[in-house]
């Protein structure tokens, strides 16, 4: 199963990296993507594959979203 995931927030260092290591953790591969600065705010768009991870959608969902808030990132899996 492949996935959507995007991330928006104001810039800051490191972002990527915390997201792409929140992935990791759930077995979640990345097959593409893009990211952007638009003055000061990030956006990113991955394309994921799921197929490994353990987490059921809706949990992942959840967890992606709580894990962003923490660090003010908006974070959605579609």
């Amino acid at each position: 199963m492949k996935a959507i995931v995007s991330v928006f927030a104001m810039d800051a260092k490191g972002i990527t990296a915390y997201v792409t290591s929140l992935l990791a953790e759930e077995n979640i591969n990345i097959l593409d993507i893009s990211q952007t600065l638009m003055q000061e705010y990030f956006a990113m768009i991955m394309l994921v594959d799921l197929a490994d991870c353990p987490l059921p959608f809706d949990r992942l969902a959840g967890a992606l979203k709580e894990k962003g808030a923490e660090r003010g990132l908006d974070i959605h899996i579609q």
